[in-house]
């Protein structure tokens, strides 16, 4: 029996509503899925967030589940709201969903200055233009045709020119009286076009995270950055992190092509708007380079990443890869080559390859350590000497899932706390206090245990209170059994609603910090080394680059070194991707230093349960 089901997308505006049907006994999150209807599901759909909730608004309100109690509390039940993927529909119902679409100009962390003359590498993105001539067939009995004429002009061979590329070659050879300007990359022929375009070469660094993602447009001939655009990566609908993601793909083999689909359309629109706003036609565009981590690397190319996240989390490629732009449906040239950087194991990508070559580690004659901190973070330690790696996955709690009040870096996330005898925030756009992101967090955590209202563990002393500051002491709170520091009250910084952080979402900070910071321990472990050895810690990546060092510091994200030992590097993925646009012996170099890196898989070593358990805990006052 088919169900009625009314999704009011934006309760600001009455007219944003889809009506869909589904077979009783679907979930609302599955109904709205499948009818286009994108309701964010952080968790995977699985129960273990808020991101889904939505209220009734018609209809009978189903009892709530554990989960709904456990995830939303006593209040939000109360009002009619529900998690998503937990109700079923019976009969026809109308929700809202919620939160409203509150969170705009996310704070993405760019491209960077690019590669620059102090980057010291010669530029040779592979890319050749060459004017040419070519004598058009004349006359019946000369057996020949136009690729005969055009390959004898440039001294190739007619299978070095795609089928793409035959497409439109008899009217370019005729359009300018068989002057043609001739792309090639190595022996390949990417393009024949009327006329003189020998000036226009263009590329793309793509850096493709599973947050966001950032497509940066370079002219290959001087290296500059023409235009960067970035955007959260809209496959994050179906899941926050890269597990949900394999298992969205794992429950239902169609849920593949969703991914894919979802991660090309997103380029394209990249590419057509970074275009636009250079004046470079999109068929101008040859070369392009593709970082990302495992998984993000197999759902682009359509491949089926179920195995990366069961043991032995084994990828099903790991070189390096060359193919023509039309096999992805890349809306750029049809046969310029997309380069996919090869990636190092299971969880350890090209955007960890990436990360090595714009930091030069691997021709550092002192020990370093770079640390890409994301959803999916990894940790590089190493010298000219010897590389390890392994991945350090954070999970989504400090992109604002799993956190009560928290939410992702846009306008109205707190991004700055300070804790003295009060606590006093800061918001992105000094706007009006929506949540709190991830380095909010921090900041906040790093105060409320230099203040003494969590301890080493993670407890917030609820009982100690009384020996704190007035205004602080009364924000911390007993609610039933939960414990719960109050941020802001309604009102404060401009706070619409209560924000608080609860004993649980510390829970979740440790966890993810407890991830980062095992990490590190482990690769030092392993290279036998302590962490006073290490010349400089890079913190790379979009949230690695917006986090207080102080404050990481404080809380144990990163190992006690002085502060000077200790600097951001920027979207490092992304200039590795750059790097390997504009100079081929770069790229050759990926290559080089993938194959020299060396995975520790954490979880698999004897010592790690004991390393990550102490990384949990905070550093004492």
């Amino acid at each position: 029996m088919a169900v009625s089901l009314t999704v009011l997308v934006d309760p600001r505006d009455p007219a944003a509503r889809r009506t869909l049907t589904a077979p009783a006994g679907t979930t609302v999150l599955k109904a709205a899925h499948a009818g286009g209807v994108d309701i964010t599901a952080t968790c995977g759909g699985r129960g273990r967030c808020t991101s889904c909730r939505v209220k009734f608004v018609t209809g009978t309100i189903p009892p709530p589940t554990l989960a709904d109690e456990v995830q939303l509390g006593d209040d939000l039940v109360r009002e009619g709201y529900r998690l998503a993927c937990q109700c079923r529909l019976e009969e026809a119902i109308t929700v809202q969903v919620a939160p409203p679409v509150e969170e705009q100009s996310f704070q993405i962390l760019g491209a960077g200055p690019g590669v620059t003359p102090a980057s010291g590498i010669t530029i040779d993105a592979g890319i050749t233009k060459q004017v040419v001539k070519v004598s058009l067939p004349r006359e019946e009995h000369h057996q020949t045709s136009d690729l005969d004429q055009l390959v004898a002009a440039v001294g190739l061979e007619p299978d070095d020119v795609g089928p793409s590329v035959l497409a439109t070659l008899p009217a370019s050879l005729r359009d300018d009286d068989g002057t043609v300007t001739v792309t090639t990359f190595g022996r390949r022929v990417l393009a024949v076009e009327r006329g003189d375009t020998s000036s226009m070469k263009f590329g793309l660094a793509i850096d493709i995270g599973t947050t966001s993602v950032v497509t940066t447009l370079v002219e290959l001939e001087s290296g500059e950055q023409l235009g960067s655009v970035s955007s959260l990566n809209p496959q994050a609908v179906f899941g926050g992190d890269l597990m949900s993601r394999i298992a969205f793909v794992q429950f239902n083999p169609g849920n593949l092509r969703k991914l894919t689909t979802r991660i090309v359309g997103l380029l394209n629109q990249h590419i057509a708007e970074v275009g636009r706003e250079a004046g470079v036609l999109p068929k101008w565009i040859y070369k392009v380079v593709v970082v990302g981590n495992t998984c993000m690397h197999h759902l682009l190319l359509g491949i089926d990443p179920s195995w990366v996240g069961l043991a032995p989390y084994a990828p099903v490629m790991r070189h390096a890869l060359v193919l023509p732009a039309r096999d992805l449906n890349l809306k750029v040239a049809p046969e310029a080559r997309v380069c996919l950087l090869p990636l190092v194991a299971g969880f350890v990508g090209a955007d960890a390859v990436g990360v090595v070559l714009a930091t030069r580690i691997y021709a550092s004659t002192e020990l370093r350590v770079a640390v890409d901190i994301g959803t999916n973070g990894e940790v590089i330690l190493g010298s000219r000497e010897r590389l390890w790696a392994c991945s350090a996955p954070a999970g989504p709690a400090l992109e604002g899932a799993q956190i009560r009040h928290g939410m992702r870096g846009a306008l109205g996330a707190i991004d700055r706390v300070v804790v003295d005898d009060d606590i006093r925030v800061h918001t992105i756009g000094e706007v009006d206090a929506l949540g709190i992101c991830g380095s909010g967090l921090i900041d906040l955590l790093a105060g409320l245990l230099e203040a003494g209202v969590i301890d080493a563990t993670g407890l917030i002393g609820v009982e100690a209170r009384d020996a704190l500051p007035p205004r602080l002491r009364d924000r911390m709170v007993m609610r039933g059994e939960e414990r719960q520091v109050i941020v802001l009250r309604p009102g404060e910084a401009g706070a619409g609603r209560e924000i608080v952080l609860t004993q649980d979402d510390v829970r979740q900070v440790q966890l993810a910090k407890g991830a980062i910071a095992s990490g590190v321990a482990m690769l030092l472990h392993v290279a036998g080394v302590r962490g006073d050895r290490l010349a400089e810690l890079m913190l790379a990546g979009g949230f690695g680059n917006y986090i207080s060092i102080p404050s990481a510091l404080r809380i144990g994200l990163i190992p006690p070194l002085p502060p000077d030992k200790v600097r951001y590097v920027g979207n490092a993925a992304s200039l590795g991707a750059q790097l390997a646009l504009l100079s081929e012996a770069e790229r050759a170099r990926a290559e080089e230093i993938a194959g020299r890196i060396e995975h520790v898989s954490l979880a698999a070593h004897p010592d790690f349960e004991q390393i990550f358990v102490d990384s949990m805990n905070f550093p004492p006052r």
